[in-house]
């Protein structure tokens, strides 16, 4: 695939996914020969989100990190570079903590994590990496501990819901059943929204280009029912909000006409009004002529 749709697509994903719990920052410069972390992330102490919710990936989200992901197999070089651009943070840190006169542990330096759809064991064995599946699972090769990297061969991965984050920057099939699994989950998942909408951006982005090789078209294809589904849901949505608000409007008339105006304690009733079901709402309707303002303000529990 062409490098920079996949590249600006999987920078946005892994910031949205990430800034809940931490910060973000794309395309940061390091020092040195011109180079850019494609994903910097350093973990809050006071998370939005739970961050089980993002499996594997929040796991890796423990702590710094630095997050390389590939659309083509990491080459020997590029894992070359991305741990020049690792060595150039750890040394930024090391010198920071030097000029401050502070004790710089290893622990507190980022982890670099390179996500490759692919990796042969050749290519692994030649950079001495070395699965620990009791911590990490499978697909998850680990450096020798002092060079603070792993390569992540998301083809290896288990099909498994925590996995689930990462198997969406995986390639072909892999790739292609993280999105159908992305698509089954609850329409109210937070993550499944944030994932949809990036992938409906991805496709109309490759759409512009006129050279598609077989693999893109075939994720255009793919990625063509959740753009309509995406669209179905935003106009859905944007009918509920409209119903939502011609029902306030309504329930904001009927109080002033009934009451005269529209105090403090008569505003405090207008959520739970709206919260009824459509039965309901027309049940109160009708018996607002009758009802007395301590009736109501009884009703929905606001003396």
């Amino acid at each position: 695939m062409t490098r920079f749709p996949y590249d600006q697509f999987a920078k946005e994903y892994l910031q949205e996914l990430l800034s809940p719990i931490g910060s973000v920052e794309t395309s940061k410069d390091v020092a040195g020969e011109v180079r850019e972390i494609d994903v910097y992330f350093i973990p809050s102490t006071q998370s939005q989100i739970d961050k089980e919710i993002l499996g594997l990936l929040g796991r890796f989200a423990d702590k710094p990190a630095l997050f390389e992901p590939f659309r083509n197999a990491a080459t020997i070089s590029e894992v070359r570079t991305c741990t020049i651009k690792l060595f150039n943070t750890c040394a930024r840190f090391e010198r920071e903590a030097k000029r401050n006169n502070t004790r710089l542990s290893e622990d507190s330096l980022p982890m670099l994590w390179i996500l490759s759809p692919t990796a042969s064991q050749e290519f692994l064995e030649g950079f001495g990496a070395k699965l620990d599946e009791e911590q990490w699972g499978r697909g998850v090769h680990l450096f020798d501990k002092s060079w603070r990297g792993a390569v992540v061969a998301i083809h290896q991965l288990p099909i498994t819901p925590e996995t689930l984050w990462l198997r969406l920057l995986g390639k072909g099939r892999v790739q292609q059943r993280a999105i159908e699994e992305v698509q089954a989950l609850d329409i109210n998942n937070p993550l499944r929204t944030k994932a949809i909408d990036l992938l409906a951006n991805l496709k109309t982005t490759l759409e512009l280009n006129q050279n598609l090789d077989t693999e893109e078209r075939d994720l255009v294809m793919q990625l063509s029912p959740i753009y309509e589904q995406r669209l179905a849901e935003a106009i859905q949505l944007g009918r509920e909000e409209g119903i939502q608000s011609e029902r306030r409007t309504i329930i904001e008339n009927l109080l002033r006409v009934r009451f005269g105006t529209l105090d403090n304690s008569l505003q405090g009733i207008i959520e739970p009004l709206l919260a009824l079901s459509a039965e309901e709402f027309s049940s109160f309707l009708l018996q607002i002529s009758i009802l007395s303002r301590e009736d109501l303000l009884r009703r929905f529990h606001q003396q």
